[in-house]
């Protein structure tokens, strides 16, 4: 499967409707005037909204010529890269914040994908993440009854290749010298295949999105994740 090819065809079909309420999430953490650098940001709705509403200076790629394309249409600092073969085109450290939104999960080799976010950044600089949580209770449910379903937009569609929970998250940034400074959660109730229909009912939603913020890795569907990036220990130990 050619997958350069899947997300062209993907970026082609779809517009640039997004959950904007999960961006909110992630946009209240970045800073007016730092650098950022977004991996994989499609046409570059979080990256358009890290400009003109936090001031930040954003640098962004997309593994797709139609994400990229779009995303330049919008005056977005933004170019090609296939992170599976290619690096991030910038030096060590060069970053205030990275930024991953729902991308990670999509990785052959999340591995590269996190070394390389935890490379450009500075130290002290912030990890912003953003993946699906695969320990939500529907997927509990699921397991419990010995299924396994492909449900379209939630933690188990079937364009993911990983998945995640918070405590695999925390290993994946503890290895690179990230530590978690916050975790909320984003509900998502828009997703039919994963909710049942009365917990969107208007007087419901509020309380459920609340739940989903306090405890995130028991009801939201996405977790995001804040880091900061500490002083490889046993680099300096060798200074």
């Amino acid at each position: 499967m050619n997958l350069v090819a899947w997300y062209e065809a993907y970026w082609a079909a779809k517009d640039d409707q997004v959950d904007h309420r999960r961006l909110d999430l992630m946009l209240a953490h970045v800073q007016s005037g730092w650098r950022v650098f977004e991996l994989d940001g499609g046409p570059g709705m979080l990256a358009e909204r890290m400009v003109k509403e936090r001031g930040a200076e954003v640098v962004m790629t997309d593994l797709t010529h139609e994400a990229t394309a779009r995303a330049q249409a919008k005056g977005l600092n933004a170019s090609q890269l296939y992170i599976a073969e290619g690096d991030i085109p910038h030096p060590d450290a060069s970053f205030d914040a990275v930024v991953s939104d729902s991308a990670i999960e999509h990785h052959f080799d999340p591995a590269r994908s996190f070394d390389e976010l935890a490379r450009v950044l500075k130290p002290g600089g912030t990890f912003i993440l953003c993946l699906p949580n695969i320990a939500h209770w529907r997927h509990r449910w699921w397991l419990a009854r010995g299924r396994f379903p492909y449900v379209p937009a939630t933690p188990t569609d079937f364009s993911h290749l990983r998945f995640f929970t918070l405590n695999e998250i925390r290993s994946w940034l503890n290895e690179r010298d990230i530590k978690i400074e916050h975790v909320d959660g984003s509900a998502s109730l828009w997703v039919r295949g994963l909710y049942p229909a009365w917990l969107r009912h208007r007087r419901l939603r509020p309380w459920y999105t609340r739940l989903a913020r306090r405890w995130p890795t028991f009801f939201a569907r996405d977790l995001i994740v804040i880091g900061r990036k500490i002083e490889n220990q046993r680099s300096m130990t060798k200074d």
